[in-house]
């Protein structure tokens, strides 16, 4: 496969870093990665492995305030900073492939990302699959939560309030070692900025997202702790496209691409896209 990677300008005239990994010879399909929280898009060589042989192109950029990305780390002054972001590197790859069908693979808070960008720019896609979306908090967000993140995301946006659990990211301790050492993960706090703009995020997706139409798969660990699998469903349930699929792993944690069974998810997205191409 041939391999390739650099800047680009995104949102704030910021620094976007992006990677992209290509057959030797032909593409069929393009799948463009949007990555989670305090992580970053060189995470998903389980997925690139798996479909740049079969023909795939695996396109991804790491967000701002993330990875190699420019800006505060894990920090937004709104969340369509993302989204925006997302909208400047798919003009980018369809300068490149003009007439290539391109799958937004998103994951987690890139799941949510995902998810709103389909919202305005569903058109310019071919389908999109939905890994562990955050859609409901783990664990519920009570009312005074909401107030305090909104509260506090005005008065001290770039104060730390909590960070995720690497433990939660895999049932298989090497991919979590993996992840604690990656220098590119963050595993400070979330900023309050950020955090109230995930919270008005999944109540925007929940309440517009009877507006996605196009072909959907969600992919869903039931034993996922950062994110509710519930949200998986609620999901499913409420957008609007004629095909759209819904798989939960039994015993799964959130990164379902690096599960020890994760061959069994990469199948499964394979046989997806396959039938849609």
């Amino acid at each position: 496969m041939e391999h390739r990677d650099g800047f680009f300008a995104g949102v704030r005239d910021s620094a976007i870093y992006y990677q992209c990994w290509q057959p030797e010879t032909g593409c069929k399909a393009i799948l463009l990665i949007v990555h989670g929280l305090a992580e970053h898009c060189g995470r998903y060589m389980n997925v690139v492995n798996h479909f740049v042989p079969l023909g795939y192109a695996v396109y991804g950029l790491d967000h701002i305030g993330h990875g190699k990305s420019e800006g505060p780390r894990v920090y937004v002054g709104r969340f369509a900073e993302y989204t925006d972001t997302l909208k400047l590197y798919f003009d980018l790859i369809r300068l490149e492939h003009p007439d290539t069908p391109v799958y937004l693979v998103g994951h987690s808070m890139g799941g949510l990302i995902g998810a709103l960008y389909l919202l305005e720019h569903q058109n310019e896609l071919a389908g999109a699959v939905l890994s562990g979306p955050l859609v409901k908090m783990a664990g519920g967000v009570s009312p005074v939560v909401v107030f305090m993140g909104k509260l506090l995301s005005t008065l001290a946006p770039k104060v730390g309030l909590t960070a995720l659990s690497a433990e939660g990211v895999s049932s298989d301790p090497a991919v979590v070692q993996a992840y604690v050492s990656d220098p590119l993960v963050y595993t400070g706090k979330i900023t309050a900025r950020l955090a109230g703009e995930l919270i008005a995020a999944t109540q925007r997706l929940t309440a517009e997202a009877a507006k996605i139409t196009l072909p959907l798969l969600i992919v869903q660990g039931s034993a996922d702790r950062l994110v509710d699998p519930a949200g998986a469903k609620l999901l499913y349930d409420t957008v609007s496209s004629v095909d759209k699929t819904l798989k939960v792993y039994e015993g799964f944690y959130h990164e379902v691409f690096n599960e020890p069974e994760r061959a069994q998810v990469l199948g499964d997205v394979e046989a997806w896209l396959a039938q849609r191409l």
